[in-house]
């Protein structure tokens, strides 16, 4: 597929790098030489410096036979743009386009061939607090993940010393918990993974990922560490996009204090916001924090646009006694270096980002795609379409259909059902299939699984 990124920032990079290790043909556009040339030392793409809203810079870069553009620079402005030139110009057949500013975001409208010629609008901010969203729903888990509009969950968690499940080997949790079909997708031990199987033991520290209806993802939760209570009292630290749509999530089902250290943004938040106190001041001062009641405080949430800041703000809070930690990193080197010390969980907004956008790369009818481990490995979700005789998947059982090593299929879900992956289950078409690769380079082999041969046509 020839691809056009606008933008060589982490999350332009970062797509690039994805897309370029999977065989397509990207060509990146940015105004800075210098980030595009340590793009090109990495990796096998075309760079062109420019404007990527102009007409000449986009003909440069390829447009006239490109199949998508995904325009992912600082500025909406531009990135509206370069859409319209696109479409009107070049006809590209498919255009994303990242918008942040919630002034546009707010008139779903403007957004069509008519207006402004977008095919995907990617909101990093929507993204983001979603996903904090999903982690204070679920106390412990470091990663919660949806399919299906939600009816299925991949969840992350640490196994912990006090899990009934933990020392035990994996079948235990079928006789344990026999009412609750479950499946665990990967194990991830001291930083490799391992592949399931019915006598693999547990350990404390494995990184487990399984998947369940939302229904049961608690109690799957409390077989591998004792269950949390659940949050009620959050902190936010930054009154920006996130922490403004953060609270705004949040503040009807629990306590919600926020600070942020402009005096306007606080009277603007302070009228926006119905429940939230809003405070103003510095979220790395401890006198302000223990006055607040840190020490009660259940998680602590750092979103501000300063790594520095966050990282600082989140460790005296810490110190000081909050229960949970969640820190917004944007920079991607830092974040495995601070994740899993007074640190609960460092969140990446270009690798909680990347998935939107590769749900529309993906070949197939992919429906969503989770990049998972800060890109290592990756989870999708992949509808089955045609007949036994047109498709490898529909009509088999699943011990029947040969899977790239390292991919594991963890659930179907048929008419808003979910069946948890076992042998004997038979794919249908329309079903949603739900699947784990630990190695992503062997995502081009599951996309050929999923497509359809010309004899169903």
């Amino acid at each position: 597929m020839k691809i056009i990124i606008l933008g060589a920032g982490q999350v332009g990079g970062t797509l690039a790098e994805n897309l370029a290790n999977e065989a397509n043909d990207i060509t990146v556009i940015d105004r800075d030489s210098t980030r595009l040339r340590e793009l090109q030392d990495r990796l096998d793409i075309r760079t062109v410096q420019g404007r990527g809203s102009y007409p000449s810079v986009l003909r440069q870069a390829g447009a006239e036979d490109a199949d998508m553009m995904i325009a992912v620079t600082n500025s909406d402005e531009t990135n509206m743009m370069a859409c319209q030139v696109a479409f009107t110009l070049f006809k590209t057949p498919t255009k994303i386009s990242r918008v942040r500013a919630n002034a546009y975001l707010a008139r779903k409208e403007l957004f069509c061939d008519a207006g402004v010629p977008i095919d995907v609008l990617i909101s990093p901010e929507q993204v983001v607090t979603r996903h904090i969203t999903r982690l204070i729903e679920y106390p412990g888990a470091l990663q919660v993940l949806e399919f299906s509009k939600g009816l299925a969950r991949l969840v992350a968690i640490e196994a912990t010393k006090g899990g009934p499940l933990v020392g035990h080997e994996l079948s235990y949790l079928r006789s344990h918990m026999p009412k609750i079909d479950t499946r665990v997708a990967a194990i991830f031990r001291r930083d490799r993974p391992i592949i399931p199987q019915g006598d693999t033991v547990i350990e404390e520290g494995d990184e487990v990922f399984f998947i369940a209806g939302a229904d049961h993802i608690r109690s799957v939760m409390s077989e591998l560490q004792p269950l949390e209570k659940r949050y009620k009292r959050i902190f936010i630290c930054g009154g920006g996009n996130i922490g403004q749509r953060l609270a705004h999530n949040l503040e009807n089902r629990y306590q919600v204090k926020l600070i942020e250290r402009d005096r306007d943004r606080c009277i603007m938040l302070s009228e926006s916001l119905r429940k939230t106190i809003v405070l103003q001041g510095n979220a790395a001062n401890k006198d302000l924090l223990l006055e607040e009641n840190i020490e009660g405080t259940d998680v602590f949430c750092a979103v501000t646009n300063d790594d520095e800041a966050n990282i600082m703000a989140s460790l005296l809070a810490k110190r000081l006694g909050v229960r949970k930690v969640l820190t917004l990193i944007n920079n991607p080197d830092y974040v495995d270096l601070i994740q899993g010390g007074e640190i609960d969980v460092a969140i990446s907004p270009q690798q909680t980002t990347i998935g939107s956008l590769l749900t529309h790369v993906r070949r197939g009818d992919v429906v969503n795609v989770h990049a998972l481990r800060r890109g290592a490995a990756e989870a999708i979700e992949a509808i089955a379409h045609g007949d036994h005789r047109s498709s490898k998947v529909v009509g088999k059982r699943l011990d029947e259909i040969s899977l790239p090593q390292g991919t594991t299929i963890g659930a179907i879900v048929r008419h808003n059902e979910v069946l948890i992956a076992h042998d004997h289950l038979r794919i249908q078409p329309d079903d949603h299939v739900i699947l784990f690769l630990v190695d992503k380079s062997r995502i081009g082999e599951v996309e050929r699984l999923f497509q359809v041969g010309l004899t169903f046509f």
